[in-house]
């Protein structure tokens, strides 16, 4: 997936904002594993207090506290913490219209998204091999280059497949 949770208009960095700005931590805690909630709390702390003495102190607070938090929640992914990003990365196509459903309740949307990616992949992956299939008998490179694509077809549908019945667990952070 690509980064978001570690992006400062991420939904990590946008939950803690949040947080300060209504000085209750309780509002971010949602985003850091139960292992990471103690550092986080202690930084809050610190960071309501030193928030106090001016804007120019607000804003390195601020900073030092939305590392502290991103470092917490992508230790809870096990993933590690390589600085923050920028706001307004490319999150790609899936993402917004994610988050969307997640607004307004309602995966129609998603669903026809990601649907309609799928479709174009089968079709385009779908097409290719049949191009090569064509010249198969042309030769062993014009066989392989076949049954390359073929198997590369029927791999990628597994790896969809087993993605979309994976059962779901625990709720799981990704950035």
């Amino acid at each position: 997936m690509p980064p978001r949770c570690d992006s400062l208009d991420g939904p990590v960095v946008t939950a803690a904002r949040t947080a300060l700005e209504g000085r209750d931590v309780d509002q971010f805690l949602p985003y850091v594993p139960e292992e990471g909630e103690r550092e986080v709390r202690e930084a809050f702390s610190l960071a309501a207090k030193a928030r106090t003495f001016g804007r120019e102190a607000q804003e390195v607070t601020d900073r030092w506290f939305f590392e502290t938090v991103v470092r917490a929640h992508r230790s809870g992914e096990g993933a590690p913490f390589t600085g923050l990003k920028p706001a307004g990365l490319d999150v790609g196509p899936v993402i917004p219209v994610a988050e969307h459903a997640l607004d307004v309740g309602s995966t129609e949307a998603l669903t026809e998204a990601l649907c309609g990616i799928i479709r174009e992949q089968v079709e385009e992956r779908h097409g290719r091999a049949m191009a090569l299939k064509k010249h198969a008998a042309e030769g062993v490179t014009a066989a392989r280059a076949f049954v390359e694509a073929g198997l590369g077809v029927q791999v990628w549908a597994h790896h969809v497949y087993k993605q979309a019945i994976a059962v779901p667990h625990a709720p799981t952070r990704h950035s």
